[in-house]
């Protein structure tokens, strides 16, 4: 605490006029400083608020990211079904078809294999008979000798 020299009238003007300056001065300072940090506190406010406002941008920008990864994982885990099934159903489709197409082939073979058989017995019965008139001939021609 300031103390004053005092004069005839009082205290000595020249000491309380210094000190009212000085007192104003600081006075001053100290509201310049507050009114800079209010400033400075205003501008960290509002970062703030921009900092969270891009934060909730952000956090919602991911969940919108996350339910559309899982949305896409779902559609193609679907396609990737279907393509399996359709797979299946053509490979069954060809087995299927295979199978009718090697069962017509064996028909075939065994009709062509009865056939041969066939082909060859008439072959043997007809050389057979062949061999009989052959054989015929020889014993008509002694006869007649």
């Amino acid at each position: 605490m300031k103390k004053f020299s005092t004069s005839i009238n009082g205290y000595n003007k020249y000491e309380v006029n210094s000190f009212v300056n000085d007192v104003t001065k600081e006075y001053e300072s100290m509201l310049n400083n507050l009114k800079a940090k209010d400033t400075e506190i205003s501008l960290l406010k509002e970062q703030l608020a921009k900092y969270q406002n891009l934060e909730s941008t952000l956090n919602k920008t991911i969940l919108l990211a996350e339910d559309s990864s899982s949305q896409m994982k779902k559609v193609a885990k679907n396609e990737a079904d279907m393509i399996i099934s359709d797979a299946k159903k053509n490979a069954s489709h060809i087995v299927n078809d295979a199978l009718i197409r090697a069962g017509k082939i064996e028909a075939d073979a065994d009709k062509l294999q009865r056939s041969l058989t066939l082909y060859k017995t008439k072959i043997k019965q007809t050389i057979e008979e062949q061999l009989k008139i052959v054989d015929e001939i020889d014993s008509i021609e002694f006869e007649d000798k």
